[in-house]
């Protein structure tokens, strides 16, 4: 699938991979739209917001601790790996939405999380901030300064990390090839990380059984999942 491109991958330097639910939905994490679990009755797109948490705390809480429930027991696919195996080969960054942290877990050691993650908490007003792997006892939970806590994670309506989304943009225009994974490229500001690379004249190549808005602007498009192709990558590379 690599093969109509196989002498432009050989002479890259530096990739980036734009990665989204999709990958993630292969090691069992439903996508964020998804309807199953706790939420069934609620509108998951209204709940990720500053308004919906300070009119339901406890709802919101119980609807992360069921996705913290489900993240903490899912392992990296062949898509992950295979991201973190790349390493060897070449310079590799991974700029993702998701908020699971399995890049880290395969061992990629570059990863911007652009939307936070789902293991960190921070107050809703104060600094604070830290990692929490077990749940409260008491939902909503409190900070020291008396205010509550919330998943560090960026909901509908506020901006990102402006160092993370920062370091993102430079990573992109530095690149000589990204790779889009299992993104449907909607969420903005995030879909515009190909444009910032296409300026750089970097290779785009978009991993995805389904069609996107920007499948017509790639150099590569293969209708396929993550676990299945990301390897096949590796070998390309290995023979270059």
């Amino acid at each position: 699938m690599f093969e109509t491109i196989k002498d432009q991958i050989g002479d890259v330097k530096k990739i980036i991979f734009v990665t989204g639910a999709g990958i993630s939905q292969e090691s069992g994490i439903p996508t964020f739209r998804g309807k199953d679990g706790l939420w069934r009755n609620y509108d998951a797109m209204k709940l990720a917001t500053i308004d919906a948490f300070y009119e339901n705390p406890k709802l919101v809480w119980e609807w992360y601790n069921e996705r913290r429930k489900n993240v903490f027991a899912a392992h990296p696919n062949q898509g992950h790996k295979a991201i973190a195996e790349l390493e060897k080969y070449a310079k590799v960054m991974v700029l993702t939405q998701n908020i699971d942290g399995l890049h880290q877990k395969a061992g990629s050691t570059e990863v911007l999380e652009l939307h936070g993650s789902i293991i960190k908490i921070k107050c809703s007003v104060c600094d604070f901030r830290d990692e929490i792997l077990t749940e409260f006892s008491e939902i909503p939970p409190l900070c020291n300064c008396g205010n509550m806590l919330r998943p560090d994670v960026v909901w509908f309506g506020e901006p990102l990390p402006q160092n993370v989304w920062q370091k993102a943009i430079v990573s992109a225009s530095e690149c000589d090839l990204m790779v889009i994974v299992g993104t449907s490229l909607v969420v903005s500001p995030a879909n515009t990380l190909p444009i910032y690379a296409k300026q750089n004249n970097a290779l785009l190549i978009e991993i995805n059984p389904e069609r996107t808005e920007m499948s017509s602007d790639m150099d590569l498009t293969i209708r396929s999942t993550s676990a299945l192709a990301l390897p096949k990558f590796i070998s390309v590379l290995k023979e270059n």
